[in-house]
């Protein structure tokens, strides 16, 4: 299962509305935590298929750590150093990497906590970890089931997750508060039908029609941009960016 929802993903995030909002977020965050450094060297933590790998490189040197063997597969792709290993034990020296990523993965381990301490852990004083998470548990629908989700954040618990791991946590944010309104209805339909049908395919990942997709990358570019100045009262996603003191 986890194999194909990979190679939906590759297949989707080029073009996928959702993909570009992501990037509208994260890219100026990636800009944020490389100033002033003349190199930075990344370490993306359950990269996936490696494609936020190119996006970190543009700042210096990245590495990609994943367990999933497809993943890896189609990171290769990518042509940065990979390595498989587990989340909890990063096969890394303390203080190593001036930035340290992990996208949409806590929400999948168990080992959330264990995962954080460790990103703390390789991340150089003064280095910044940034973090997103799915959000509220109010949203969890076909999608929570499929990537088999073992929790749904909020703002606290997520501010918590780095906090515990000793890292100052500068920003908290929902990302995708243009999408709540749908998620709530489908998901909360989703959730009350589930018993009458079976769950096969993460439907979320189709890229839609061109001109509705177009409309959702462009509302999504429009509140990134908000969002660096006003915070998003709600969202189907959480970011963290926090700093090693």
């Amino acid at each position: 299962m986890v194999d194909r929802l990979l190679d939906l993903t590759r297949q989707a995030e080029a073009n996928h509305f959702w993909y570009n909002g992501f990037r509208s977020y994260l890219l100026p965050v990636f800009a944020h935590a490389a100033a002033g450094r003349s190199r930075v060297r990344a370490l993306d933590v359950g990269c996936g298929t490696g494609y936020n790998l190119g996006l970190l490189a543009r700042h210096g040197s990245v590495v990609g750590l994943d367990l999933n063997e497809r993943g890896l597969m189609l990171a290769r792709e990518i042509g940065r150093p990979l390595v498989r290993a587990r989340t909890e034990r990063l096969p890394f020296d303390d203080a190593t990497f001036d930035l340290v990523t992990s996208f949409d993965m806590m929400q999948c381990i168990p080992t959330d906590r264990e995962a954080v301490r460790e990103m703390a852990r390789v991340a150089k004083p003064g280095g910044v970890v940034v973090i997103s998470m799915a959000a509220l548990e109010i949203l969890h629908g076909d999608h929570s089931e499929v990537w088999q989700e073992y929790r749904r954040y909020t703002r606290a618990s997520a501010r918590a997750l780095a906090e515990q791991a000793g890292l100052r946590v500068e920003r908290v944010t929902f990302m995708f508060a243009v999408l709540f309104p749908v998620l709530l209805v489908s998901r909360g339909v989703q959730r009350l039908t589930r018993r009458y049908r079976e769950v096969r395919d993460d439907t979320d990942i189709t890229i839609p029609p061109a001109p509705i997709n177009a409309l959702l990358s462009g509302l999504l570019r429009v509140e990134a941009a908000l969002s660096r100045r006003v915070g998003m009262p709600v969202g189907s996603s959480l970011l963290v960016v926090a700093r090693k003191m």
